[in-house]
Parts: C-alpha cells; structure tokens; sequence
C-alpha cells in the first residue's frame, strides 16, 4: 500500500439515518455534496447501517490490494432476495467454489457457443422496431432483450418459459433495494412470492438441460469447498444471481448508450465513420468481431458510457480487520461502499463531459471498475460487452432511430440508471 499514516475518519453526525436515507434516495448528487464536505472518504448512517463512501483511485486501490481483510456485503433486502446460498453471500472457499462452477457459463469457449444465438435476437429487434406505430420505449426493449439472451441463450429456456420468468423477474429485481419488511403487499412481499415462484421454475430448466442449447451442461459435475457436488437447491440459487447480474446491468448500459448517442450530436456520426468498415452480421469469430483492436471507437464509447453512467451506483465491502484507505484508518466490521460514478468523474480535466475519445487519446488517468473488481468481479462482465458491442452494431446497421421531442431523458438510478420516461423514440429500416 501506498499510504501508511492514520488518518481520522469524517463523519456526517447522522443518528437514525432517516434523513440521510431520504437525500439519498432522492438526490443524485448524494454521495457527491458529502464528499465536497468531508473529502474522498467519509461515514455516514442510513437507516440503521452505518456506511463509509470512498471515491478516488488510491482509496480503490488501496482497498482491491486489500482482498483478505475485506468480504462481500450487500444491503438485507438484496441478501434476503438472493439467497443465503449465492455466491453473492458467500466468502471465502465457499465464495471460490462456486464461483469456478459458475464461471464456466461465461468462458471463451461458452461466449462462442452463445454469439450466434444473440445476433439472431439483434436482428429480430431491429426488424421489430420499424413495424410499430407508436413511439418505442427503447429502455423497455433492451431490458426484454439483455433479460432473452441470459435466459434462453445461457439458461436454454423457451419464449414460454421465458415470458413467465420475465415477469417474474421484474417484481423481484424492483425490491431488490428496499425495506425487507414482508409485509402484505407490500414490493418486498411480493419480490418474496416472485423469488419461490423463480427458484421452482429454474429447478425444471436445471432438470431438464442438456447440451442441444443453453449453457447448463457446462455446470455439470461442479463441487462445493468440501469437494462435493452442487445441490440443486444451490445451483438455482446461482442462477438467479445470474439472471439479475447479466440482465439488469446490461440492460441499463445499452439504453444508456443509446441515450448518448440520441442526444450527444457529435457522437453518433464519429462512430458512424467507424462502422461503415464493419460487417453485419459477423462472418467468423462473432465473439471477437467487435473488440478494441477491431472497433476502437465502438468500445471507448462503451467505456465512457460505463465512466459517466456506471451500471450500478457502486459496489460493497466489509471490513475483517482495521485496513487503512488513502491514509484513513477504517476499523473492523465497517461497511465500505466504493462511489464509482463519484470516483469516475473526480479529477482534473473535462470530466464532467461525456467524450468517448479520451479513451483513446490517452488523457483519462482515472482507472475504471464498472464491474467491480479483485476477486468478486462481475462473473458476466465479457457476455455483457460481448452483447453490447452486437447490439450496437447490429441495431445502428439496420435501423435508423429518432428520439421524441418533450420527454424525460433524465435517469432515476435504482436499481440501475434508465431514463424516467423510457427514451421514447421511432425506427426506419435503413
């Protein structure tokens, strides 16, 4: 580590946490105005839990360099939700095992095997597009399609199957950040009913897989920390981590990204010149076709998407033993949240401003984790680029978009950013 002085650690005063809760909730530039007054790190309470925000890369750094002082953390309604076997809960050989069996769904050779199967729904949505009178909420549309390829190219599921999960699904993943108070009727009551209803559903599909399509064969004979196999009551409960980690995220940054390139007039045509070089559909290597050293443009404008407006706010850790961060001394059993969009935008320079060239000028010295980092990594990060560089692609070669005047393009942030009013738009075939 870098910084080995103790420092004392700001607090906000925050007693019950009630009001900090309700700023939080509510104010977007929450963490933002109380880094402004405490500086990069700082402790506050909400609603009972006392939590510490950092932002900046040395406190990052400091914290990644750190892994064996540290565990995964989430808020009780996301724990309650998840489940107590997911590897979402899980630490340590417990965390790793599953963690290698689960990984598997996400390999090189597996992305591969999956690719052809995503262009087919690229293409099936720009042929939709253009067929409807009405004005498309595209944000509803990214979500049925990032929510189609983890459950019917991963998972294996039919349009049957799927629908009823989907809906499902949406009533889990609205109360995954909620008060978990099962009270009837209330959105963790009924995330509470949807989850049993999930859990019973993906217990079939798990029972009925094989190698002919989806990618659960591939979890076949996988072991415990005690080197025995996965029950399938804990095999479930990993795949609806995977449900919500490939889908909701994914979701979030394409509609973010084509948010950007609706309403930022010098982006889309910068990146136009780029594709006119590249083929739709791919003709060999679809899982590559895209990459940095391909589409240079195309994955710096998925990285300032992810810079300005990351999938998730940030992400969890709790203290084992005192660590020191950035020369702050933080005491053992303390949450710490990582402020990834307040991180990403501190520093000298234009970083208030969305231009995806500073990834390939060089001038951006702030290091990107939008998909977390050190050992508990986003599992589906490669399938969530791999399907955003197609969708783009594939979507902006077929169709040509146009975003309806007086609508909400500001973002509500939980669970995931997405504009307030859908990013309402028509299509024409190209």
């Amino acid at each position: 580590m870098t910084h080995k002085t103790k420092g004392r650690l700001p607090n906000t005063g925050a007693i019950s946490g009630l009001i900090e809760a309700t700023d939080f909730f509510q104010n977007p530039n929450f963490a933002n105005d109380r880094f402004a007054k405490y500086g990069d790190i700082f402790e506050t309470k909400l609603i009972g839990q006392r939590l510490i925000f950092i932002r900046g890369d040395q406190a990052i750094s400091d914290l990644l360099e750190q892994q064996n002082a540290v565990e995964g953390w989430w808020p009780a309604s996301v724990r309650k939700l998840l489940g107590s076997r997911s590897l979402a809960n899980r630490n340590g050989p417990a965390h790793k095992a599953r963690r290698r069996v689960v990984g598997q769904l996400f390999s090189g050779t597996a992305l591969k095997r999956y690719s052809p199967d995503i262009v087919i729904m690229v293409n099936e949505l720009a042929e939709k597009l253009p067929l409807k009178n009405d004005p498309t909420p595209l944000a509803i549309s990214m979500r049925r399609f990032a929510f189609s390829v983890i459950a019917k190219t991963v998972l294996g599921l039919d349009n049957s199957n799927c629908e009823a999960l989907f809906l499902d699904f949406e009533l889990w993943t609205k109360a995954l950040f909620s008060i978990p108070l099962a009270i009837p009727g209330t959105p963790f009551a009924k995330a509470l009913s949807a989850r049993q209803r999930l859990l019973e559903r993906l217990k079939t599909v798990l029972a009925e897989a094989d190698g002919r399509r989806g990618g659960l064969d591939l979890l076949a004979d996988g072991l415990d920390e005690h080197g025995f196999a996965l029950t399938d009551d804990d095999l479930v409960e990993q795949l609806l981590l995977l449900l919500f980690a490939g889908y909701e995220t994914t979701a979030s940054s394409l509609t973010c990204l084509m948010r950007a390139l609706l309403i930022e007039d010098n982006i889309k045509p910068w990146l136009m010149e780029e594709m006119e070089d590249l083929s739709w559909p791919p003709q060999e290597n679809i899982s590559t076709a895209y990459d940095a050293s391909c589409a240079p443009r195309l994955n710096a404008l998925v990285d300032e998407v992810m810079r300005m407006m990351p999938p998730v706010g940030g992400f969890f850790r709790k203290t084992r033993t005192n660590i020191i961060l950035s020369g702050v001394e933080i005491p053992k059993d303390r949450v710490i949240q990582v402020a990834l969009a307040a991180s990403n935008r501190h520093g000298e320079g234009d970083l208030d401003r969305f231009r995806p060239q500073r990834h390939l000028d060089g001038s951006l010295k702030t290091k990107l984790v939008p998909f977390g980092g050190g050992e508990r990594v986003c599992l589906g990060k490669a399938l969530a680029e791999l399907e955003i560089r197609l969708m783009v692609v594939g979507l902006l070669k077929q169709v040509r978009l146009k975003l309806i005047t007086n609508q909400d393009l500001s973002l509500q942030l939980i669970p995931s950013p997405s504009p307030k009013d859908g990013l309402l738009l028509t299509a024409e075939r190209r």
